[in-house]
């Protein structure tokens, strides 16, 4: 999954401003820090066969195939294809005639495939598309990485552990096993139909941040062999504790212990929250980072210890009820008792529900699915070892990271804090737990779950706007060496077809169910396109930028068309887990809403978040009837009749 669904033509500022093409940096260790911006690596050997000198988790890497480039004609058709639903006949023939010019032969569009083709096939390229998609989706984009790029998960309760301290404790314990893991490589890659998938972003979960700066962030991964410590934070105050001693990790008693230390060191008083400027535009926080630097001769160092920690654990002091409030804590909390750069935070509150958030830049959804489920389900299983029950009697006091502050950094915090009570205050955001059914019940129907969920999605739109518009839907390409997503376009002439024939009372039944089925079919042969690297998205995007600063660019990149149709109105994706309520991220343009869903066996859970003026609780409720309204059509036309028992 890609929670973040930034298409090239989503910000045409970043590409209109683009004056040459970037060029590709090579990872670097810096420090016995990993440096990743906009890489691409060289590519080792052997491609084809896995390498055994590494551990499961990482051996087959090299051995997966390239990001294909897919064939001119074939993207221009499928584009073609996947506008003609947003226009009028005249506005059509005006985007076919752009197209049929770009790919002409000995054309433009010839011209800019042959580049992307000898960047693609050049032996020192791993992705050919990775260098620019990591800078222009993540590290160049200037938003607040809150709301707009990170990403949450909420767990369900744990019965077994109330206490605040003694939850964090078990979540920190389970997720260094999954580190351990990682670490020493003996982690099974994630596999799909038997085939490994790519675990090249594994190096950046664990002991990892990304850093503010202009034009374009960073990422720096520590060697986790020297920095075992974790950070914690409560009331804006941070610390630290090593969470290995002797060679042996600390017993979940023990982490309790030090995490009730911490809260009684905290106190109720709360510090100046450092926290708060990681909320704010990434721009504003490269000066705020730099002044917090000069306020104090130890301040760089103690941010380190934040920032190479290996994870941030958040003791929050609120205590959310509700699946909405629950949700909202994890997606941006009050902003300062945080630190959102850090690839992983862990947040426990005060009653003791729980949840991840996570920094999106070098890392999709699918890997810390895997660690948050591998935590929640482990300890719901009682499969992690616990240690001695026992608290240890010689530990060391967890250190607080006394930063300085003067009049400029108390300036730049209050700024951000304003700037951040200003983003969230116009937000909205409401959990749609659909009990009607299910995925159990959608096998019946034999229909795909996730493409059936997608119509729910396309059938709600339409009953609140009256009009289909561009839908993102993330489709995983970690099947090729440092893959990760493409879009999937969910709207097709058949899906608008099929949503109007809905709104109408005059379609029969059966029609309606017919035109479902088209729907369908579309969506899922998309879906099974865009997997393979075969979508429209990704490629445009590469034959745009392999043009040279001083070329005109044709007409199929200047038309309105191209932004309009990937202009995401409706942001989607689904991960599921068993022991997750709830997870979630922002909408990617004003008008438009971040719709992440869960497909479970009995039920269905769709997050929507938008700004209020977009009405995301309106959505909400269309949601709930979309999915019942198909429900009761389908149980007539799709569901076989029981058999007669002989």
């Amino acid at each position: 999954m890609s929670f973040r669904a930034l298409a090239s033509a989503s910000r045409p500022f970043l590409l209109n401003s683009l004056k040459t093409t970037l060029k590709p940096r090579q990872p670097k260790i810096v420090s016995n820090m990993l440096y990743r911006n906009y890489t691409s690596a060289a590519a080792p050997s052997g491609l084809g066969q896995p390498d055994m000198t590494k551990g499961p988790l990482y051996r087959y890497d090299t051995a997966l195939p390239k990001l294909p480039v897919p064939a001119l004609a074939e993207t221009c058709a499928r584009y073609l294809k996947s506008v003609r639903p947003l226009l009028n006949d005249k506005e059509f023939a005006e985007t076919t005639a752009a197209v049929q010019e770009f790919q002409k032969p000995g054309g433009v569009g010839e011209e800019l495939q042959k580049r992307l083709l000898a960047k693609a096939n050049d032996p020192k390229t791993v992705n050919w598309l990775e260098d620019w998609w990591n800078d222009l989706a993540y590290f160049g984009y200037r938003d607040p990485v809150v709301i707009y790029v990170s990403y949450f998960y909420a767990y369900k309760d744990d019965s077994l552990r109330k206490k605040p301290t003694q939850r964090a404790a078990a979540i920190i314990q389970a997720a260094m096993d999954f580190r351990r893991q990682v670490v020493d490589e003996s982690l099974l890659p994630e596999m799909v139909k038997k085939s490994p998938l790519d675990s090249s972003t594994y190096k950046y979960m664990f002991n990892a941040c990304r850093y503010p700066a202009k034009p374009s962030d960073f990422e720096l991964a520590f060697d986790p062999s020297k920095n075992n410590h974790v950070a914690v934070v409560r009331h804006n105050q941070f610390f630290v504790f090593d969470l290995i001693k002797d060679g042996k990790m600390l017993s979940t008693a023990d982490i309790e212990a030090q995490l009730d230390a911490i809260v009684k060191a905290a106190g109720d008083r709360k510090d100046p929250a450092i926290g708060a400027l990681t909320s704010d535009n990434r721009d504003i926080w490269t000066e705020a980072r730099k002044t917090l630097i000069n306020a104090g001769s130890q301040n760089e160092e103690l941010l380190r210890k934040i920032e190479s920690s290996v994870f941030l654990l958040c003791l929050d002091d609120s205590s959310p009820v509700t699946r909405d409030e629950v949700s909202r804590a994890c997606w941006h909390g009050d902003g300062r008792n945080r630190f959102f750069d850090k690839a992983l935070q862990f947040i426990v509150f005060e009653n003791g529900k729980a949840g991840f958030m996570g920094e999106h830049s070098t890392m999709d959804g699918t890997p810390t699915c895997r660690l948050n489920d591998y935590v929640c389900t482990a300890l719901a299983q009682n499969k992690i070892d616990h240690g001695a029950a026992t608290v240890s009697s010689n530990l060391e006091t967890p250190q607080k990271l006394s930063f300085a502050f003067n009049t400029a950094v108390h300036k730049a915090i209050e700024t951000s804090e304003n700037n951040f009570e200003d983003l969230i205050g116009k937000h909205g955001l409401y959990v749609q737990k659909y009990e009607g059914y299910g995925k159990g019940l959608i096998k019946k129907f034999k229909c795909s779950p996730d493409a059936y969920v997608q119509m729910i999605i396309q059938l709600a739109y339409f009953k609140m706007h009256g009009v289909s518009r561009p839908t993102y839907e993330s489709a995983q390409v970690r099947k090729f060496q440092h893959g990760r997503t493409e879009t999937c376009r969910t709207v097709s002439t058949e899906s608008v077809a099929w949503v109007k024939a809905m709104e109408d009372p005059n379609v029969s039944a059966a029609e309606k169910t017919a035109l479902f089925k088209k729907a369908l079919d579309s969506h899922v042969s998309y879906m099974a396109n865009a997997v393979e690297g075969r979508g429209v998205d990704r490629h445009l995007l590469g034959l745009r930028l392999s043009l040279k600063p001083h070329e005109s660019k044709p007409e199929v990149f200047t038309q309105e068309i191209l932004s309009r149709s990937s202009h995401w109105n409706l942001s989607t994706s689904q991960l599921s887990g068993e022991y997750f309520d709830g997870y979630g991220w922002g909408e990617v343009v004003p008008d438009g809403y971040g719709i992440a869903y869960m497909v479970n066996e009995n039920n269905l859970s769709f997050n929507v978040a938008a700004l209020n003026v977009m009405r995301p609780d309106h959505m909400y409720h269309f949601l709930k009837e979309s999915a019942t309204e198909m429900k009761q059509l389908f149980e007539q036309t799709l569901l076989e009749a029981p058999k007669s028992k002989l």
